[in-house]
């Protein structure tokens, strides 16, 4: 037999982060109002930039783009948790979990791209300002996302194909809260060589080169604000970008300890909390951190939940 035939486990079993009642409680209150924050700031951040023209640009194009991935980043784990605890039950089909694990990797490769292609335009706009609008076109911003999408796709397609290849054959208790690469190589009766070698190679590749056209965007950037002659200008440029890099550094961070560590030295507890961090906590820091210091947005906020614009 071969493919998902090879596998006599017809379901997994997601623990979820705790197994004490008192925790459990703790915790599905704390990821719920999480979920809800993270769903609320991004859905208003897209209809601020839809309903508002003055910020129908590249950077609000993007921005958008990367509202839209969060949300959905978010949905794909957090509602099967909570739904889970309220349900009693901790089950989750073979195919259910290769969809999720599927999705989640889709917008983790999505959120990877759009922050370098943000960190792109930020470049553009910063040290080629006369030639912003030339540079950045409709059209290269749209190939852009697309080919985000396209490349994600494609990328994840590779490993979730890799995954149905596998044995499971014994254990099929899963120690996370949503179906990971890792703990599903753990509980396989399968070679699991090529998955971890294509992990550690193409995987690498996808996630290192974007993080890598951030870190040289982001040092033009720093260049070019360093020419800036007002203390004040290279404060908020310099408060800005480390926002930024904040974010872009617990993003990165986290999946590079998680994915791209040899197997022996990964743990559970700690790699359950790195997962955390970048599937719950970067999707709610995210729409904040990018537009909190954005004086346009916050006035397109205003004006989408009823409150007038403070003067200019």
């Amino acid at each position: 037999m071969s493919g998902a035939n090879q596998s006599s486990v017809s379901e997994f079993l997601l623990l979820g982060l705790s197994r004490q009642p008192q925790q459990q409680q703790l915790l599905f209150v704390l990821f719920l109002s999480m979920y809800l924050a993270t769903v609320l700031g991004n859905l208003l951040i897209l209809l601020a930039i839809s309903t508002d023209a003055r910020l129908h640009t590249p950077m609000y194009f993007f921005l958008s783009n990367l509202s839209f991935v969060d949300v959905c980043f978010s949905s794909t784990t957090v509602p099967k948790m909570l739904a889970n605890h309220v349900l009693g039950s901790q089950a989750i089909s073979f195919s259910g979990c290769l969809t999720q694990m599927y999705f989640v990797f889709l917008f983790v490769d999505m959120d990877n791209f759009l922050l370098a292609v943000m960190a792109y335009d930020r470049f553009v706009a910063v040290c080629h300002p006369l030639h912003y609008t030339t540079k950045m076109t409709r059209q290269l911003c749209v190939l852009m996302v697309a080919g985000s999408w396209i490349v994600g796709n494609l990328n994840v397609l590779l490993h979730t194909l890799l995954m149905a290849q596998l044995s499971f054959c014994g254990d099929n208790a899963i120690p996370h809260f949503f179906c990971d690469v890792t703990p599903l190589l753990k509980l396989s009766c399968s070679d699991t060589h090529l998955n971890e070698m294509m992990i550690l190679t193409e995987g690498a590749l996808v996630m290192i080169a974007p993080f890598v056209c951030i870190l040289v965007s982001y040092v033009f950037i720093a260049g070019a604000v360093l020419r800036v002659p007002s203390l004040g200008g290279r404060w908020k440029a310099f408060s800005t970008c480390g926002s930024h890099l904040a974010v872009v550094s617990l993003f990165y961070g986290t999946i590079i300890a998680v994915y791209f560590n040899p197997s022996s030295s990964h743990s559970a507890e700690r790699d359950t909390a790195a997962t955390v961090l970048y599937t719950v906590v970067t999707p709610l820091l995210n729409p904040f951190i990018y537009s909190l210091r954005n004086r346009d947005l916050k006035g397109a906020l205003r004006r989408v939940v009823g409150q007038k614009p403070f003067p200019a």
